[in-house]
């Protein structure tokens, strides 16, 4: 996992709001851009770099392309993180 990549992608206003709609299940590409009203293109964009630091994964069925976030990245995201709580004796 590359942390770097993750932060960098994260950074960004609207790739944090794909990724919250994403919280309540799989959406088509057309669902997200209509709810954040922005162009396909836009929402391409953004969708290539969450899907490139594996937090967002796609699935075909039919003729649609839907998305849903990577559990797994998030988990060990949560671990690399808690390495440095406040849990000192």
């Amino acid at each position: 996992m590359g942390e770097n990549n993750i932060f960098k992608v994260l950074a960004d206003d609207q790739r944090r709001e794909i990724l919250v709609m994403l919280k309540g299940g799989r959406m088509s590409a057309g669902e997200i851009a209509e709810a954040l009203q922005i162009t396909p293109a836009a929402l391409s964009y953004h969708l290539k770099l969450l899907k490139g630091a594996d937090l967002v994964m796609e699935y075909k069925h039919k003729n649609f392309i839907y998305y849903e976030i990577n559990a797994t990245v998030f988990q060990e995201l949560i671990l690399w993180i808690q390495q440095f709580g406040g849990n000192k004796k």
